[in-house]
């Protein structure tokens, strides 16, 4: 009976959202949506997804736990400087008005590392740069820009002078950087991509996803760069047989699509 009240929510919430959590591993989501259906005071996810339905901020709750949204400014700093020292300049050789994606960008702090970068190298006004994620809930905060002293950790000390305003406990994006990136709401397994980005990051989500969803995405990414584009991944989702995506390894983390 658990196990069929479980099927049932994963139907009613791709009906009523688009979002297919079948796509998801099931042992970790279920245990994770069990956690918070429990902590809400629900018996069964029929009465949670009824009390969803009717509950935007529960529901946004839900989002949240599903798509964990755990980020920080330079997370894996030494990836980020391989990204800052190498592939984009390498980039900037080419062409001055580089398009970048960041794909399930969460609260906002992978795109905004991006765009310091980009500034400090002279490239963000020219750039295209546009950010999206499945949960509006973390989309808004992302737009908002304000952030724990948790989140900014591994920020360089220029760069944390240059472009962050401290308030008490707090630090806020300037304004100027936030106006240069275009955030919008995506379902990554079922809307489709656009196409010609020199870059597209990606980081810390695949792993949620199953071997069949993943497939389906690094297809979907690979097809989204131009060719000698650069997909830039997570620490923990090294892609196995890059070739029948298109893509070989450029660096670890890093894959150029061939051409």
């Amino acid at each position: 009976m658990e196990d069929q009240d479980f099927l049932l929510f994963i139907k009613k919430v791709k009906d009523y959202t688009s979002i297919d959590l079948a796509q998801y591993k099931e042992a970790q989501m279920k245990r994770r949506l069990t956690t918070l259906r429990m902590k809400k005071g629900y018996d069964s996810f029929a009465s949670f997804f009824e009390a969803m339905t009717k509950d935007k901020e529960l529901f946004y709750e839900f989002l949240d736990r599903m798509t964990i949204n755990v980020s920080e400014f330079w997370r894996n700093p030494n990836r980020w400087e391989v990204l800052e020292k190498q592939f984009l300049p390498e980039m900037l050789r080419k062409t001055r008005k580089l398009k970048c994606w960041s794909a399930a960008c969460s609260t906002g702090e992978e795109p905004y590392t991006l765009a310091m970068i980009l500034a400090e190298l002279g490239a963000l006004q020219d750039a295209q740069l546009v950010a999206t994620d499945l949960d509006e809930g973390a989309l808004a905060k992302a737009k908002k820009a304000v952030y724990s002293d948790r989140s900014i950790r591994d920020v360089p000390q220029a760069y944390l002078k240059k472009y962050y305003k401290q308030e008490n406990m707090t630090f806020s994006i300037a304004d100027g950087l936030k106006r240069e990136i275009r955030f919008q709401k995506q379902n990554l397994l079922i809307d489709p991509f656009d196409t010609q980005f020199d870059l597209i990051i990606c980081r810390n989500v695949m792993i949620y996803f199953t071997e069949e969803a993943k497939h389906l995405l690094y297809h979907k990414f690979a097809n989204a760069l131009k060719p000698g584009g650069i997909l830039f991944v997570g620490s923990t989702e090294q892609i196995f047989s890059p070739g029948q995506y298109e893509l070989e390894p450029a660096e670890t983390f890093f894959y150029r699509k061939k051409g």
